[in-house]
């Protein structure tokens, strides 16, 4: 079975959030595109968030649920809900009601000028300051894939076209991000102004450890913006080193002594080794990734999934 449209939510810790998210998303949905379903991924986050799904695809055919046998990450659990989408367009966006389902439309209308990615870009942002300072830095390794422009505009809250997923189709590997995904099918990139409110219930899924980790894991998985860094490094201080090599024998020939005190060499010895030991861990990250992408370890599994199936009787919830 088709229909015209997938929204899929990553869910975690939102058992608060959930039914009103349904309810604003389905009466914002009939009146742009009636034909839609709702595919929620549950990414284990230990509350009842998997028992209000259950619940929702009970009373709501156009509910899907799905639970991940643990915890993976809003991108992985992202990747899995694309993959199940069986709508012709797909609409992605975050269980927290910051990104507002009342402005999907104006997402749809700019899909249909003819691109293929559109980003709701939030007029103001409404995140705390390291989850700001860690999108910024996961946007700059993004730049060298979609551009400047297209970069600093992405966002959870997007649309794009369902056949861009054949681009990644055969993708396999625990570190994920949909975005850098999306650049494998297609360069048409757009965004629009959207609204954004405040977080009024729970509290967000990523502590400063997680944003850490996230921005790591887009540098070195999916940019060589790192090493490039390194490479650049390497070139100065090498440049350094000739300068005050040139120096040195420069100050012996015209004043026929050598450059005193132990401090400055000292000095230069702890910058040449601190930048040799920064180009290894850079290596070193690259080379992790390398190591887990050859286990062939998968971005998700799948321990359950819910929907609704119609029989003559009555519907009927379908598990497995």
């Amino acid at each position: 079975m088709t229909v015209r449209l997938s929204v899929v939510i990553p869910c975690y810790r939102s058992e608060g959030a959930l039914p009103e998210l349904h309810r604003r998303l389905t009466a914002a949905l009939e009146s742009v595109e009636p034909d839609f379903e709702i595919i929620f991924v549950e990414d284990c986050g230990g509350d009842n968030t998997w028992g209000i799904i259950q619940d929702l695809a009970r009373k709501d055919a156009r509910v899907r649920g799905m639970k991940l046998a643990r915890n993976y990450g809003q991108h992985n659990a992202l990747l899995c809900g694309i993959r199940a989408a069986r709508g012709e367009l797909i609409v992605t966006i975050d269980d927290d009601l910051q990104n507002p389902p009342e402005e999907i439309h104006k997402l749809l209308s700019k899909l249909a000028e003819g691109y293929d990615v559109v980003y709701g870009s939030p007029e103001n942002e409404t995140h705390g300051f390291f989850r700001n300072q860690a999108s910024r830095i996961t946007k700059i390794a993004l730049q060298g894939t979609m551009g400047v422009e297209s970069a600093s505009k992405v966002s959870a809250f997007r649309a794009f076209r369902t056949r861009l997923r054949e681009a990644f189709e055969a993708y396999r590997s625990p570190s994920v991000n949909i975005d850098v995904l999306l650049t494998w099918g297609t360069t048409s990139f757009s965004s629009v102004n959207v609204r954004q409110d405040d977080r009024t219930i729970g509290d967000s899924g990523y502590s400063l450890k997680k944003l850490i980790n996230h921005a790591i894991n887009m540098m070195t998985g999916f940019s060589v913006l790192p090493l490039q860094i390194a490479s650049l490094l390497g070139i100065a201080f090498g440049t350094l080193g000739l300068l005050v090599l040139f120096y040195v024998i420069g100050r012996y020939l015209i004043e026929g002594s050598s450059v005193p005190g132990f401090p400055f060499l000292a000095s230069l010895i702890a910058i040449f080794s601190g930048v040799q030991l920064f180009a290894l861990g850079v290596f070193g990250e690259y080379l992790a990734r390398m190591h887990f992408r050859s286990m062939e370890r998968p971005p998700y599994a799948l321990l359950h999934e819910t929907m609704i199936i119609d029989t003559p009787a009555k519907n009927h919830v379908l598990q497995h």
